[in-house]
């Protein structure tokens, strides 16, 4: 097997564990939460903690990158996830919850940028690099609840069990990738960051981000909550998360075709699917096509979102910079990782968790709107 095609099969085959492992961990925690005893908000909170060292760890990844070479960041990932896994097999108290919270946020940073520089540096074109990345990755987010639900109704542990296992063998393939150079030190930090910033790409793709880093936290935290309480089993519910992240799949895939109709169509695409979607998920909770059907919607904005944007901030600076530019709108995914579930949290004091989750789904493109103003003239990439 050519060099190339090698390395990108061992890629593909890492991010599909490491993504079995994450979303059928993400499936386990709210459900075991409830079962223990916690409440919607509190099992917000606890999803949110993750976002504490994945806020940490991005805000670290772009001089991590000019250090450390990104197939020693993704083998850590792979030992933090399973690390996670085990945490909670252990024990369910409070402080282990947290302490695995925490191991899995920064396993995500780790996997996502390291995984994001390797596909853009071992591709002909970001976009297409990033794309079969998200593919494989989505390939195991599949599988991941499904297995999960299953294998919960089983025996709760079990699914952990599985998750840690498959952790611990995607070292092997992350271990062997090839080793890229380390990215060059030119600039200072803060000056580099500053000069990534201003750039309208950039800030594209930090919207973007924030947009799908929303989407991913209420889906791990309240969705499985609200589809349970709605009277769906812990099978159907696995089945309905990989119908989300199956969609989430086909968005990733029309990333391609999407980025040609330039940055302003990919954003109101996948911002109107995302919301839409998810707005209309606890209304139809009780109803399991139409709440697949919706998942599906809100899968699909989200898929085009997480692809189309780093591509983005990728093209947009030279090739020294690339690992800051992923890391910097890493980091706004990071932010709305840990604000939606607490702003999901505080909204549950004063409405129901389904008027929550309708309120979230029209609210979730306002942070992106923000972050992310128009010049008057949008360049077509």
């Amino acid at each position: 097997m050519a060099p190339g095609k090698r390395d990108r099969v061992l890629s593909l085959l890492m991010a599909m564990m490491f993504s079995f492992a994450l979303s059928s961990l993400a499936l386990v925690v709210p459900l075991l939460a409830v079962s223990v005893g916690y409440d919607a908000a509190q099992v917000g909170l606890l999803v949110a903690l993750a976002a504490v060292t994945q806020i940490g760890t991005r805000l670290v990844m772009g001089p991590l990158t000019r250090r450390v070479a990104d197939k020693l960041l993704l083998v850590t990932s792979a030992v933090l996830i399973a690390l996670a896994c085990v945490l909670i097999m252990l024990s369910t108290t409070l402080f282990v919850f947290a302490a695995s919270q925490l191991v899995q946020g920064a396993a995500r940073a780790l996997f996502w940028t390291s995984s994001q520089t390797h596909a853009v540096r071992a591709s002909s074109t970001s976009v297409k690099g990033l794309r079969r990345m998200n593919l494989a990755a989505g390939v195991g987010s599949l599988a991941g609840p499904a297995c999960a639900g299953l294998l919960w109704s089983l025996s709760p542990p079990l699914p952990l069990l599985v998750a840690a296992i498959v952790g611990c063998i995607a070292i092997m393939p992350a271990a062997l990738l090839h080793r890229f150079p380390l990215f060059a030190r030119k600039v200072s930090s803060e000056d580099r960051n500053g000069h990534i910033s201003r750039q309208p790409g950039v800030r594209a793709a930090c919207g973007m981000n924030v947009a799908a880093g929303a989407w991913r936290s209420i889906l791990d935290s309240f969705v499985p909550v609200a589809l349970s309480l709605a009277g769906q089993p812990a099978v159907v519910i696995g089945l309905l998360l990989t119908t989300a992240n199956g969609a989430m799949l086909a968005g990733s895939a029309a990333s391609s075709w999407i980025r040609k109709r330039g940055i302003r169509a990919s954003f109101a695409t996948g911002l109107l699917c995302t919301g839409l979607g998810l707005a209309a998920t606890a209304p139809l909770a009780t109803l399991t096509l139409a709440a697949a059907a919706s998942l599906a919607l809100s899968g699909l904005g989200a898929g085009i979102l997480q692809t189309v944007g780093p591509a983005i901030a990728a093209d947009e600076v030279g090739p020294e910079e690339r690992g800051d530019a992923l890391a910097l709108a890493g980091t706004y995914r990071a932010v709305a990782l840990l604000l939606a579930p607490i702003g999901m949290a505080g909204i549950l004091a004063f409405t129901p968790l389904a008027s929550s989750l309708i309120l979230a789904g029209i609210l979730i493109t306002t942070p992106a709107t923000i972050a992310l103003r128009p010049p008057r003239k949008w360049r077509r990439i």
